[in-house]
């Protein structure tokens, strides 16, 4: 027990010190994340909405396809998006591989999945009887739209904080992408594999216990954005 308490120690005292090192690592983390998780909903909620009020024969083998990219091994996301970011790969003139940018598509490519996924189940479980009241008071596609998302917001925010909470602490797309380049591309989690690789335990844990505590923190303040807008919408 003592290893945990000295570890809680020595994560409040990273935070404490104000070294900037530590607080780039944290910024960038929150920023790439945040970056990932937004274009990630901006892409998968509308496309979420779609397929969520598809009726189409197809509509299944889609659903299915999604299911399975929501379960697609972050590693394996890094290295796909390794291979088309390096000199040789198709989008090697980018010149994004081992940069803040190239760790936000591959965040984007884990995220997108979750939040069109999760998304797609909360509109579809919007009673039809909504749209046809919508329609016969003159609303037009996208104020039928907006109301049926409304309806469907409590699923849609959870979409987000679903993404966001599987992309803050995946480490493996992040190092691979990023490599974990000390002051450059260097984020929580891959902080943590650098100490635990240096054999400095006490300050990895230190760092998970910082990640933990972010991690929490975000998804509270989300979570309370989303229990507000369904206590207002009902």
């Amino acid at each position: 027990m003592d290893i945990y308490l000295k570890a809680f120690a020595d994560a409040f005292r990273l935070l404490s010190t104000a070294d900037v090192t530590v607080w780039q690592v944290i910024i960038l983390s929150l920023s790439v994340s945040g970056s990932a998780v937004l274009i990630a909903a901006v892409l998968g909620i509308p496309l979420g909405y779609a397929l969520g009020m598809s009726r189409r024969s197809g509509r299944g083998v889609i659903m299915l396809l999604v299911n399975t990219a929501m379960g697609f091994p972050p590693v394996v996301i890094g290295l796909f998006v390794y291979m088309a970011l390096s000199r040789s790969g198709p989008l090697g003139m980018l010149a994004m591989l081992y940069t803040p940018g190239g760790m936000v598509i591959a965040q984007v490519i884990l995220a997108a999945p979750l939040v069109l996924g999760v998304s797609a189940a909360a509109v579809s479980a919007v009673s039809r009887d909504l749209r046809v009241q919508v329609r016969a008071l003159g609303a037009s596609r996208l104020q039928e739209s907006m109301a049926v998302l409304v309806e469907a917001r409590a699923g849609v925010m959870a979409s987000v904080v679903a993404g966001f909470g599987a992309i803050i602490s995946e480490v493996g797309a992040v190092s691979i992408v990023g490599g974990g380049i000390e002051g450059h591309t260097e984020v929580m989690t891959t902080a943590i594999m650098a100490n635990v690789s240096r054999g400095d335990n006490s300050k990895a844990t230190a760092w998970a216990f910082v990640l933990i505590g972010i991690a929490l923190m975000v998804n509270v303040i989300l979570t309370t954005i989303q229990s507000t807008s369904t206590r207002h919408g009902a």
